[in-house]
């Protein structure tokens, strides 16, 4: 089936569109929205008016590259539970949300100050990341390896923390050490050794009284002293062993 020109077009505009999405994502994390249309442009390899056919403003383009870098991390968060176990693919997708963070303060800065963010697209890029965290969480939690009284809401507050960690820190290799051993806060916690006993368990604190002679059980006493036997034959048979053998008959 031979392409159409229409076809053609609608083909050259999707490029010019992924090329136009690209440079303005590196352009934004390097120089935030100062950056005029016209050096995403240059740097795209495309003119001015292609930028401003499919983004008429800089904050059109600016979810528009948002809503990609999102769905970027659903389209990760399904190829990590694919291909993983689900403790495995919950933390290798929460290290690689923090490793994309990496460069993107400048656009950080701008979503936290401007009340008008996030904006229709953007939020709801942002449901589809939460449910696909979400997912995940409650596999890893299903299988027994995150513990079970925490949200995808509390997972996504940790992870900013960490990127915040990560990003701060000078050396890469300390800052991702220091991001690990935050996340594993979020580890269900080891379980108790089955079968251990410890001397000091009510049951052993409240065990039935026994003979000193012959270890035969005792029936407990409301009133009066603890029995120390069983009967007659028991308390004489021990008082003729404490009096010794030179006093026996």
């Amino acid at each position: 089936m031979t392409a159409t020109p229409r076809d053609i077009g609608r083909a050259d505009a999707r490029r010019n569109r992924v090329k136009v999405l690209a440079a303005a994502s590196r352009a934004f994390d390097e120089h935030g929205l100062d950056v005029s249309l016209g050096a995403i442009a240059r740097q795209a390899g495309v003119g001015a008016g292609t930028v401003y056919r499919h983004f008429p403003s800089k904050e059109i383009l600016l979810e528009a590259v948002l809503v990609q870098q999102v769905d970027d991390r659903v389209v990760a968060a399904r190829q990590w539970a694919a291909r993983a176990d689900p403790v495995a693919a919950f933390f290798g997708f929460l290290l690689e949300v923090v490793a994309a963070s990496h460069g993107r303060k400048h656009v950080c800065d701008t979503l936290t100050t401007e009340t008008s963010w996030p904006r229709p697209s953007l939020a709801a890029a942002a449901q589809r990341f939460r449910q696909a965290l979400d997912e995940l969480l409650h596999a890893a939690q299903q299988a027994g390896g995150v513990r079970t009284d925490v949200s995808a809401d509390d997972v996504a507050a940790l992870t900013v923390g960490c990127a915040t960690i990560w990003a701060a820190h000078r050396d890469r290799n300390g800052g991702t050490r220091m991001v690990r051993l935050a996340l594993e806060c979020l580890r269900s916690p080891a379980p108790v050794t089955e079968g251990r006993t410890f001397r000091d368990t009510p049951a052993t604190l409240h065990a039935a009284p026994r003979c000193e002679e012959c270890g035969a059980r005792l029936e407990a006493r409301s009133t009066g002293r603890p029995a120390r036997y069983c009967g007659a034959t028991c308390r004489q048979r021990a008082h003729r062993r404490r009096l010794g053998p030179a006093t026996l008959p």
